[in-house]
């Protein structure tokens, strides 16, 4: 048989090409590949450029009037603290909690007077000397009584011992705090030795229970608490339920809006011996009522009481 060797040459010309061929149609399919990846890439950077070109801007006309007003609060709270200078000097002579209690005194009421426009009306009800009872409203955290408590401390020179809930003292790092500012947990013992030994006293007979399943029609929740002494001095802030919100004890209080803050004092309710404790508290309670349906409107709105930061009006009647 003979063989034709142009015709079997021109066959491995042909499968020739066609094997070198294939690798060349993969490097060039590889390279398309790659040359989608790389204008996906470009087109994404292009986006996050155009992106960063036009909020970067915005980002910045939020950012530094945020600075400045950091810097100006800042600045409010040094003049509160320099204000009280000569105040802090005399006390750190005298004993060295005074002048740590009038410290955080000062910055706790700093603080009241940037964030919410603290104001406490009836100061003058609070005796210079002498044993009281403040009987107060009790809010999901009851901010406006450290306020309170820090105005007692600068106005009128003296602590104010208050009675708090026994989980307090629980709290890691508490301790020493609640020591320095004559915290207790509220055994009837203690109160009556504070009382006897001419101390104020600030409770709220609603305690945990007001704090967690009080809303903003600001109910009092009372339970069985009756113990009271002389004289009665009963306290109210308005737009405390509009600071802070708790929806129960599962869900965590949520707010810190910076609305306005006024607390009321009431007039003193003597003690009169001819009425048992049962009467005597629910004469206390009408008096917290009472201020809570003069100075609050019901209910309570977080929009409105932002809005009184602006203007001085309130309800009165």
């Amino acid at each position: 048989m003979t063989v034709n060797i142009t015709d079997f040459t021109c066959v491995n010309a042909d499968a020739l090409h066609v094997v070198c061929s294939f690798p060349l149609r993969l490097s060039s399919a590889s390279v398309a590949d790659s040359g989608a990846g790389c204008q996906t890439l470009e087109d994404y950077l292009s986006v996050l450029e155009y992106l960063l070109w036009v909020f970067t801007p915005l980002a910045v006309v939020f950012i530094l009037p945020f600075l400045i007003v950091i810097l100006i609060y800042l600045s409010i709270l040094f003049l509160h603290v320099y204000k009280r200078k000569n105040q802090l000097r005399e006390a750190y002579c005298n004993n060295l909690w005074d002048g740590a209690r009038k410290t955080l005194a000062t910055l706790w009421d700093g603080h009241g007077a940037i964030w919410h426009g603290y104001e406490i009306h009836g100061m003058e009800k609070i005796p210079d000397k002498g044993p009281a009872l403040i009987v107060y409203y009790h809010g999901a955290i009851p901010i406006d009584y450290y306020y309170f408590l820090a105005n007692v401390i600068i106005q009128k020179g003296r602590p104010c011992h208050s009675v708090a809930d026994y989980f307090l003292f629980k709290i890691p790092g508490f301790k020493l705090l609640l020591e320095v500012f004559s915290v207790i947990h509220g055994p009837q013992e203690e109160c009556v030795r504070a009382l006897r030994s001419g101390h104020l006293l600030g409770i709220s007979p609603g305690g945990v229970r007001e704090a967690l399943f009080s809303d903003e029609t600001y109910p009092l929740l009372w339970g069985k608490r009756k113990g009271f002494a002389q004289p009665i001095i009963p306290m109210f802030t308005q737009n405390l339920r509009e600071g802070f919100r708790s929806l129960g004890t599962l869900t965590p209080v949520y707010g810190g809006f910076p609305v306005k803050f006024r607390t009321f004092l009431g007039d003193p309710i003597p003690y009169d011996p001819n009425i048992n404790a049962a009467e005597l508290a629910e004469k206390v309670q009408q008096a917290v009522q009472s201020l809570i349906d003069q100075h609050q409107q019901i209910p309570g709105n977080i929009l409105r009481a932002l809005l009184e930061r602006f203007y001085t009006k309130h309800k009165d009647h």
